[in-house]
Parts: C-alpha cells; structure tokens; sequence
C-alpha cells in the first residue's frame, strides 16, 4: 500500500525521524570534537599565563612546550595567602584533569558563580621563571556589564609591581568594554604597584582624565561597567596574592 505523504501521520514521523538522525549526528560530532576542544582551551589558557609575562609572540601550539619550560611551580592559595597542603606541583608535571589540587585545573568560573563568600573560594598561582627572572603570575575572574571578565596580572620578584596584564571576557560590547582585550589597555598596568609602604592598595581602573600614580590606570572610555567589573576583580583578588608574597618573599 502507497504511502500517503500528505497526511499528518507521515508528517509527523518524517520529522521525527529527521530529528532523531540530526540529533545522533550532532551528538558523534561533539564528541569526536571534545578533545580538541578541551585541548585548545588548554592551551590558550598556558599560552595566556605566559602571556602575562610579557613573553611575546607564542602560538597556541607551542604553549604546552613553554609552559613546562618557564613555569616553575603551580600551587593553590586559600583566602588569606597561605598555601593549600598538597597543591605545590613542580610546573614540568603533567597536567590530569580530574586533579582538583592541580591549580591549573581550578575553575575560576565555577568558583565565582557557586562560591558567593572569597574567603572560602581557591586561588591558584603559577610561579615563572625566564632569563633569571621570576614572574608571579595570579587568575582574575569578575563581572563585566553583561557577563564574566578575567585575566591573568603578574608580579615581579619584588611581589608588588606588575610587570605584565592579559584580559579577556565573554560579551562585552565590542568597541566599548571589549576593549580590555586590546593590548594598548593591557600595557596600561605595567608598572603599577599593589601596595604602598608595605601595605595592600590595589590598582584601581578609573574614568579617564583624573591625573594617574602608581595604583591608577585609565578605564575604557564609554565601558564603564566592564572597567568597573576589573577594578572589582583585582582588588578583590589580588590581596590574596600580596598577602602570600609578603610572607614568602622569593618564593621559587
């Protein structure tokens, strides 16, 4: 017996059946898609921390080799700057992804949004060294004017002056709070210190034309709400990191 296509019962069969195959076929694709996915993050999250370090020019394929090269230790702080026991990995040891003590493994993300109290969130910090010199570099996560900002600050040996910024974020309107992407915002906090005569500042990102001193950097024009989002997160933050430096000067 010939089909009828026009009825409802055909119509309705068809796309389910359309559904049902789309559906199998997007599924095998993300799956066969993962481990590259997971990798490329991987490595644009190595090549981001040596980024802040002002080391130029680094393709994400060759983030993985660097980061082994230059990162000396990765180890998990709590609030109030003492290390997690446990967490001091040497920065050569391979990265396992289900290692909750593995600080390149925590998710700042998840850490912002489920944990609502700093105090009881984890910090991970990635120690650095190049040419003789030690960079500290410490993970930033916030919240810009429609979703998250973050970033990558280091610190030089001294343990207060920032010596390199990396920033990035998720929406941010393009030309306006996207713009701390943009190197020339990024080169802003080279320089700037996060303490003063032994004491924690921060660094605060403030509306254009006020004169500027060593804890200043001028926002983004017109992104005030993205500019105010990375104030928050570094000065929220980064006083952990000071914390941690002061009571272990040259930490290596």
């Amino acid at each position: 017996m010939a089909l009828n296509k026009d009825s409802n019962g055909y119509v309705i069969g068809f796309s389910v059946a359309l559904v049902v195959v789309v559906g199998t076929l997007l599924a095998v694709i993300a799956m066969a898609l993962k481990p590259l996915q997971v990798a490329n993050v991987k490595q644009e999250k190595m090549q981001n921390i040596l980024e802040s370090t002002n080391l130029e020019d680094i393709s994400r394929k060759e983030s993985a080799g660097l980061f082994k090269e230059y990162v000396t230790k990765r180890l998990i702080l709590d609030y109030y700057g003492n290390i997690i026991e446990g967490s001091v990995y040497a920065g050569d040891k391979e990265i396992e992804s289900n290692d909750e003590k593995d600080a390149f493994n925590i998710d700042l993300l998840k850490e912002y949004k489920s944990i609502k109290d700093p105090k009881e969130r984890h910090y991970p910090l990635f120690v650095c060294e190049r040419d003789g010199e030690i960079f500290y570099v410490a993970p930033l996560m916030g919240k810009g004017l429609w979703a998250a900002v973050w970033g990558y600050l280091s610190l030089g040996e001294d343990g207060e002056t920032i010596v390199g910024a990396v920033f990035d974020h998720k929406s941010e309107t393009p030309g306006l709070g996207a713009e701390i992407s943009k190197t020339f915002f990024e080169e802003r906090f080279i320089g700037k210190k996060i303490a003063e005569k032994g004491k924690y500042t921060s660094v605060s990102v403030i509306k254009p034309g006020p004169p500027l001193d060593d804890h200043k950097v001028d926002g983004i024009s017109g992104g005030t709400f993205t500019s105010v989002g990375v104030d928050e997160m570094i000065s929220r933050t980064m006083i952990v990191y000071y914390n941690f430096l002061k009571n272990n000067k040259n930490y290596k």
